[in-house]
């Protein structure tokens, strides 16, 4: 069974091994009349690879064309599919993370693993902090990052171009809270949040295990908190989708003390 995203005016299709070219334009030719927004149909051909998590595909049906011009939660994103990474799997997280912060009253934002914005436009636009700043290390994606904070009108965000190890220790301020939408690392980049953590800040961690290693993925973020002579509470955990078969990713809501 075919799987597939609808990132507005574009379709990507991602086919078994097996499926032949003529079921393929009939995937295509059924998603291009069931989303009447869509005039492109590409199919994700490998996985997602690289630091920048970019993908290959092949065009199958309509305009040929790679940039995508998608709406989320009212607010307007545009990106070349290629070159940027873009879940819009992600679009009911974006906007309980804004909630939260919302919530919590923050002014003072940094996400990590920016992409092309969503979070920090989402955030920028339903949280309304006084300032967000985005790190991300993609150039391609810095540039349509810059483009959908105008295109949104969120002068409030900042996009640095830039390793996260590096960036953070070039960021001479403090933050309420700190999102980290990170890929499937090994590494866990608590140590660059916590650097740049307020005392009692938010700290909103991605992390990706099987459900029976969830308590000890818990565990070592304490243990690796402790190195640092920093001591954390986590207030809550939820699952925030599947990356493969018995895989979650978890959201991971922390509390600096």
């Amino acid at each position: 069974m075919a799987n597939y995203d609808i990132l507005g005016n574009i379709a990507i299709i991602k086919f078994p091994d097996e499926t032949g070219k003529e079921e393929k334009l009939k995937k295509a030719k059924e998603l291009a009349s069931q989303y009447k927004s869509v005039r492109t149909v590409l199919e994700k051909s490998g996985k997602v690879h690289g630091r920048l998590r970019t993908i290959k595909t092949k065009y199958l049906l309509g305009e040929k064309n790679l940039i995508a011009e998608y709406i989320e939660s009212g607010c307007k994103f545009r990106f070349n599919v290629e070159t940027c990474y873009f879940s819009p799997r992600l679009a009911n997280e974006r906007m309980e993370i804004a909630q939260l912060i919302k919530k919590s009253g923050a002014n003072n934002v940094l996400v990590m693993f920016a992409g092309v914005g969503p979070f920090s436009v989402i955030i920028a636009k339903y949280a309304c902090p006084k300032r967000i700043v985005s790190i991300e290390l993609g150039k391609e994606c810095c540039k349509y990052a810059a483009e959908n904070a105008r295109k949104n009108k969120v002068v409030e965000i900042e996009t640095i171009q830039g390793d996260v190890k590096r960036a953070v220790k070039k960021l001479h301020e403090k933050f309420d809270f700190i999102v980290m939408p990170r890929p499937n690392l090994k590494e866990t980049f608590l140590k660059e949040a916590l650097g740049v953590a307020k005392k009692g800040a938010r700290i909103v961690y991605y992390g990706f295990c099987a459900e029976n290693k969830l308590v000890k993925m818990m565990d070592d973020l304490h243990k690796e908190a402790g190195k640092f002579k920093k001591k954390i509470k986590i207030t809550n955990v939820k699952e925030a989708g599947d990356i493969a078969p018995y895989e979650h990713r978890y959201r991971i809501e922390i509390k600096v003390l």
